[in-house]
């Protein structure tokens, strides 16, 4: 059963950088369709399918980082991060409220096949 919880600001730089060597550099490839819903814009799919490579935080530039395959997804000053664990601990679906309350949904699906440890090779 997923879980979801919103993630304190102290940890988003510990917890991403835990996700990303967790999940994202295990050879297992992830995918990740990011959508930012606007009150102004509204409802747009600023990148769909594209190969994930992590999550970061840089809490100097107060920047979050959605690393994708060709293209890196910034959000400057982020508000609130809530995510959807799975029972695994995998993020599922991770949602940025910005200050002006345009909300970023990434949803990361995993399309690999991770090898059996006892597979020869």
């Amino acid at each position: 059963m997923s879980t979801t919880r919103q993630i304190p600001r102290q940890e988003w730089t510990r917890y991403f950088d835990e996700l990303t060597k967790r999940f994202f550099k295990d050879g297992n490839p992830e995918a990740a369709t990011v959508e930012v819903i606007s009150p102004d814009l509204g409802d747009q799919v600023a990148a769909d399918f594209v190969r994930a490579l992590g999550v970061a935080y840089d809490p100097r530039s107060e920047a979050l980082e959605v690393l994708l395959d060709g293209v890196d997804h910034l959000v400057y000053h982020p508000r609130e991060v809530w995510v959807v664990e799975e029972d695994n601990g995998f993020v599922s679906t991770l949602e940025i409220v910005r200050d002006d309350d345009t909300r970023e949904v990434v949803r990361f699906r995993s399309v690999g096949i991770v090898p059996r440890p006892d597979a020869a090779g």
